[in-house]
């Protein structure tokens, strides 16, 4: 854990020290580095399931694809932001990009803490450098609204949480990850209980976001520059999924009667979000809608607490975050150049830009789940659960991934086919740096057709 926390955190000092001209390639070349380091969690020599460098700090087969995740996008960030940041005064371009460290440092805790008090302490202080980045590089004058919103829902969600961590405490003397699968079973039978249920999954429940407690996640992507978006998108909506699935394990006797309403919720905002997707004409918040409604999928997949299940939200948790930053990059390409969001101004690129019409065509794809991408592996795994738990849900799940193709299509169709309009013209063309950034995107998801036991989680 360390071998990856501790250049990490020497970023700090390079990112202050270095020369203004080498700040950029630096801090990629450096963040990259750390990005290769951390893919040696990913090879598993403990029999016990946990690797631990301390008692506070260790990876097990449920974190170690979120760690790497997290640590592969700080690089991929970096490079999304250098086209607009650059511009910016130097003090304020160091500011950022030690603002993206930090979330890489607070998420690195996050995931691979072994104490849910510090996990809980980590997910609350990865608010700061988003809201940071939010309010101060967010595009529009919403942008405080935006950022608002996303801290208050946040906040109300997590403080009943903080409440319940202590009341566990205090009924089973320890918070650690170890000890508390082999704890006894508490006898949960009370109104009190039932209200420490909820109070220990909504946080999670309102970071993922269920449909219903949604409403943050749409202003705050399509207010946020790129790079808040792709981490946003990729990673701190897996914080609330990976938060979920360390609970379950210890909520067992009550999730069997007080999840229904979470599980019908989280299927009916999968058609909900799908069909707002269908009317939006803002490309940033359309890919924000389908989010909403892929972690509904990975929500229903927790919630019924079968190993299918869970390995199904993890391996659709990881593809789409990939998936959805590789959207937001080449959302952000499109508008650096026609300076317009709205899908009906900005048509017809594909003409211009046939190479970033590929890579628009395999986001879209994989977006879509088609096989053999390990979104669908995901979508399958956790549309099976469903239907063994209840027959009933293959309509809810069968309709929803119908939506999904529809506006995936739409999007693709929009943004990228039909005549091109007479006020596009003079775009510059797309640089290798961005190639780059889409191709490290959508080439993991790509190998993991090969290998997917990576992410398959404890189920392996």
């Amino acid at each position: 854990m360390l071998k990856v926390l501790v250049p990490t955190l020497m970023m700090f000092p390079m990112i202050w020290l270095a020369s203004p001209k080498w700040l950029w390639t630096t801090a990629s070349a450096q963040s990259l580095l750390i990005a290769f380091m951390s893919l040696m969690w990913l090879k598993w020599t403990s029999e016990a399931g946990w690797t631990s460098s301390n008692a506070y700090l260790a990876t097990d087969p449920l974190s170690a694809p979120l760690l790497v995740l997290s640590c592969w996008l700080l690089p991929l960030m970096i490079l999304a932001s250098q086209n607009h940041i650059n511009p910016e005064p130097i003090n304020r371009q160091r500011s950022y990009i030690m603002l993206l460290t930090s979330l890489q440092a607070f998420l690195i805790m996050a995931f691979g803490a072994t104490e849910i008090i510090l996990f809980y302490i980590m997910f609350e202080t990865t608010l700061i450098p988003t809201l940071i980045i939010i309010t101060r590089w967010g595009n529009q004058a919403e942008r405080l609204n935006a950022g608002t919103y996303f801290l208050f829902y946040t906040l109300a969600g997590s403080l009943p949480l903080l409440v319940a961590l202590l009341l566990l405490q205090q009924s089973t003397g320890t918070l650690s990850m170890f000890m508390l699968q082999y704890s006894q079973p508490m006898q949960l039978n009370s109104w009190g209980h039932m209200v420490w249920w909820a109070g220990c999954l909504i946080a999670f429940l309102v970071k993922m976001p269920l449909y219903g407690v949604h409403l943050w996640l749409p202003k705050a992507h399509v207010e946020a520059p790129v790079a808040g978006s792709m981490v946003l998108a990729a990673v701190l909506l897996k914080l609330g999924g990976y938060g979920m699935m360390r609970m379950m394990v210890i909520l067992d006797p009550l999730s069997k009667e007080l999840a229904y309403p979470f599980i019908i919720l989280a299927l009916w905002g999968v058609i909900m979000t799908g069909s707002i997707c269908l009317r939006q004409t803002d490309l940033k918040s359309l890919i924000a809608y389908s989010s909403v409604g892929h972690m509904g999928l990975v929500a229903g997949g927790i919630l019924i607490q079968t190993p299918w299940g869970f390995s199904g939200a993890i391996i659709l948790m990881i593809a789409h975050g990939l998936v959805s930053s590789a959207l937001f990059c080449l959302a952000n390409t499109a508008y650096e150049r026609t300076h317009s969001r709205t899908m009906v101004l900005a048509r017809g690129l594909q003409v211009i830009f046939p190479l970033a019409a590929v890579w628009w065509f395999i986001a879209n794809l994989a977006n879509l789940a088609l096989p053999p991408l390990p979104n669908l592996m995901g979508e399958i795994m956790i549309i099976t659960t469903l239907f063994g738990w209840s027959p009933w849900t293959i309509l809810l799940t069968g309709l929803g991934t119908l939506i999904t193709a529809s506006y995936s299509l739409y999007m693709f169709l929009m943004s990228q086919r039909g005549p091109t309009p007479n006020h596009i013209v003079g775009l510059q063309p797309f640089h290798t740096r961005e190639h780059l950034l889409v191709t490290l995107h959508l080439a993991p998801i790509i190998l993991l057709v090969a290998k997917p036991e990576l992410m398959w989680g404890w189920c392996y």
